[in-house]
């Protein structure tokens, strides 16, 4: 799937923002080669994303794919930094 860009607006944004990711690190994050996989919630068909930023720091995204103008686009749920526990499982 070609992703085109990322769909920010007041709905995600402070959800997202609460735990001190910024958006660019959350961008950072999908350029580099994040592990993806589905979420368990019964409401959307949501993904789930870890991978690193350029700065190295680990981050854990909730999202969704949006289809925007006929582009698909991410649009981030929430977001946070993760524990050593969780990296240390993602880079074992």
């Amino acid at each position: 799937m070609k992703v085109s860009g990322f769909e920010w607006d007041d709905g995600n944004w402070p959800k997202c923002g609460k735990h001190g990711v910024s958006q660019d690190e959350i961008e950072e994050m999908f350029l580099g080669d994040p592990a993806v996989m589905a979420d368990p919630n019964p409401q959307e068909p949501r993904q789930r994303a870890i991978g690193k930023t350029a700065n190295g720091r680990y981050v854990f995204v909730v999202f969704v794919y949006r289809l925007v103008g006929g582009n698909v686009k991410i649009r981030p749920v929430s977001a946070r930094f993760m524990h050593q526990r969780e990296i240390d499982r993602y880079e074992g």
